[in-house]
């Protein structure tokens, strides 16, 4: 069944929840063996995922904020890795979609192959000597201007799917200017390599390799954007984080509730979910994850409601939903193992992954300090006006 050809997001969201059933599953395999999940990758592509957010004129459905972060979630509760990488592209290209940041012919190009092959994309910006990008370094993966196009040296890493992307988006500096561009490589590109030496504790199945690039040449039309010094533009896009581990935190909570309502030890009538301390805890996961879902959903709604105006002043707004979630997807998941008690911490139990993939989330754009400067900010601009 293809996402594209149904009416509704109830349709939709029936449809996604069955195909990710599987993910859970292979979950454990791949966190074990840090091995990337290709069929989960391969099971989106079948049902028309990764065109989903893709403009109408170009044959996606143009989906909101919201939808997307809705379908997002559902895959972060069966497998946080995949949600969180695929998460990405499906980000980028809404984003680049609805700006039109790149030339026209250039995004169409690579919104066709979306379509037809489920081809997916990803910015490549980290690097060993700048760390996050949101910290303002500038790169040093460098592009050389030639009488065919540019040439690029660097090496990139976090490169989040790497192992099956077919487009990385390059920040590179320009050879010989201050100026920093954005350069579409195609995978199949000579000198295009993947080094993998993703060995996180946390989103094992993420593949986030380094992405090494030796005299790799591009033609002149790849340099599809040059980059502004300085402070970013609000991304509605970038909640696709905190959905993630929004839907990590329900995995957790259902795990220990599925737990507390089995285990009935010798000592006590009845299941352990009966005991106060126990629904205590219960009652606090499910307060956290309501705050949790309104929050986000409530400025998703926002952005998707508001004009180009309003949306320059919700960058306070969409960091404050991610720290928020984050955070409260992380108490979600210690409440849920204090529930299951050192079981918890068995090879064989879920949580013990759920509790280190959440831990990403700390380390996840935009960073909680840089968020925190951003709220006292606002908050004192306010008080001035």
């Amino acid at each position: 069944m293809n996402l594209l050809k149904l009416s509704s997001m109830d349709e939709r969201i029936n449809v996604l929840s069955k195909t990710v059933k599987p993910f859970k599953e292979r979950a454990k395999e791949h966190d074990e063996n840090a091995s990337f999940p290709f069929d989960n990758f391969n099971d989106l592509k079948s049902i028309g995922y990764p065109a989903l957010t893709l403009p109408k004129q170009y044959g996606g459905l143009g989906i909101s904020l919201y939808e997307m972060l809705r379908y997002q979630e559902i895959i972060g509760k069966a497998d946080g890795s995949t949600a969180l990488s695929i998460g990405w592209h499906m980000g980028i290209m809404k984003h680049l979609g609805e700006t039109q940041a790149w030339d026209e012919n250039k995004y169409a190009s690579v919104a066709q192959d979306v379509l037809k092959s489920g081809a997916l994309l990803n910015n490549a910006a980290s690097e060993p000597a700048t760390g996050s990008p949101t910290r303002g370094g500038r790169p040093e993966t460098y592009a050389t201007k030639d009488s065919s196009g540019w040439t690029i040296n660097g090496r990139k890493t976090f490169t989040t799917l790497s192992p099956i992307l077919s487009y990385f988006v390059v920040s590179a500096s320009i050879d010989g200017t201050d100026e920093v561009g954005n350069f579409l490589i195609n995978r199949e590109r000579k000198g295009v390599k993947v080094d993998e030496t993703w060995d996180s504790i946390a989103m094992r199945g993420s593949g986030s390799h380094d992405l090494v690039l030796e005299n790799v040449h591009v033609d002149e039309d790849d340099l599809v954007q040059k980059l502004t010094p300085g402070k970013k533009k609000p991304a509605g896009w970038l909640l696709h984080i905190p959905a993630c581990y929004l839907g990590i935190a329900q995995a957790a909570q259902e795990s220990a509730i599925t737990f507390a309502t089995t285990y009935s030890p010798n000592s006590i009538k009845g299941t352990i979910s009966e005991l106060p301390n126990v629904k205590q805890k219960i009652g606090e996961m499910e307060l956290l994850i309501l705050e949790s879902k309104n929050f986000l959903y409530s400025i998703a709604n926002k952005w998707d409601e508001s004009d180009e105006v309003t949306r320059l002043t919700m960058g306070p707004e969409l960091g404050a939903v991610k720290l928020s979630v984050v955070n409260k997807a992380l108490e979600v998941v210690d409440l849920a193992m204090r529930i299951v008690g050192a079981r918890s911490l068995s090879q064989k139990s879920d949580l013990q992954r759920y509790y280190r993939d959440v831990r990403a989330g700390l380390h996840n754009p935009p960073m909680d300090d840089m968020i925190i400067m951003q709220l006292a900010g606002k908050s004192i601009s306010d008080k001035v006006e």
